[in-house]
């Protein structure tokens, strides 16, 4: 149920439609729904627009499915971050029209309703950073972006980030997953007047201590338009992005 669905449930009450009846048990699970081992947040996408999303680590594969299936019967999209393929086939026997990211480690049904607004641009410094880069990616697609993607345009050979400045100036917002040192946010950021949100991995060698050295580099980055999220969290980079590409919407 997004902001519109509720509304829509209101007027219908206020014009007879509906009896108010029929509006409880319509609104019966929100705010949340126990389910015994979690309480699944109905209500979040009345407040954010955007459902709970399921976090797989820690979880056994029959309580992801649990989840996974009782958000599915309300809303969509329906999105698991971190999942294995053994997870997913799993949740496909419980929700057959699941899809699954290997690369993103995402499992998920998309909204068939949701357009694609604006346009994000994920890029990332190598290969190795595109697992991050493209969870990233996935994200804010599935939060109804339009996504352009840029792979391996790091700063070892920087001549290939200038054919692409022109996509990167139309962005809205974009996205930079980067190991190592973590110079790329920085050079994006000093060379066009959008927001960028740099996403440390943890890629590198011994003294790149696992994305911390990326990720103090891309905190202490002289370019102005830098902000940084925690090391391979793709995911919270395209939420922050698609947020930042949908706008703020203003209250009626």
């Amino acid at each position: 149920m997004q902001r519109n669905d509720l509304a829509a449930i209101l007027e219908a009450v206020r014009t007879s439609e509906l009896s108010v009846d029929d509006a409880v048990t319509r609104l019966a699970t929100l705010p949340f729904e126990d389910i015994g081992f979690a309480r699944v947040d109905h209500h979040r996408a009345v407040r954010t627009g955007v459902p709970e999303v399921v976090f797989c680590p820690g979880k056994t594969a029959a309580q992801v499915v649990r989840i996974f299936t009782t958000l599915a019967a309300r809303w969509r999209p329906v999105v698991a971050t971190r999942a294995t393929e053994a997870v997913f086939l799993q949740v496909k026997q419980a929700v057959p029209d699941a899809s699954y990211d290997a690369e993103a480690r995402i499992v998920f049904v998309p909204d068939p309703d949701a357009g694609e607004v604006g346009l994000v641009v994920v890029a990332s410094a190598g290969t190795a950073d595109l697992p991050v880069a493209q969870e990233a990616a996935l994200t804010a697609r599935l939060m109804g972006a339009k996504v352009e993607t840029l792979w391996d345009i790091g700063v070892a050979g920087v001549h290939r980030l200038v054919p692409n400045l022109e996509l990167l100036r139309r962005a809205r917002v974009i996205v930079v997953a980067a190991g190592m040192e973590g110079a790329l946010p920085s050079v994006i950021a000093g060379l066009v007047g959008r927001p960028v949100i740099g996403v440390p991995t943890s890629i590198g060698y011994g003294t790149a201590f696992g994305g911390i050295t990326a990720m103090l580099g891309m905190l202490t980055s002289c370019a102005a338009g830098v902000s940084v999220v925690n090391i391979d969290n793709g995911f919270g980079a395209g939420y922050i992005a698609a947020l930042i590409n949908r706008g703020i919407p203003q209250e009626e």
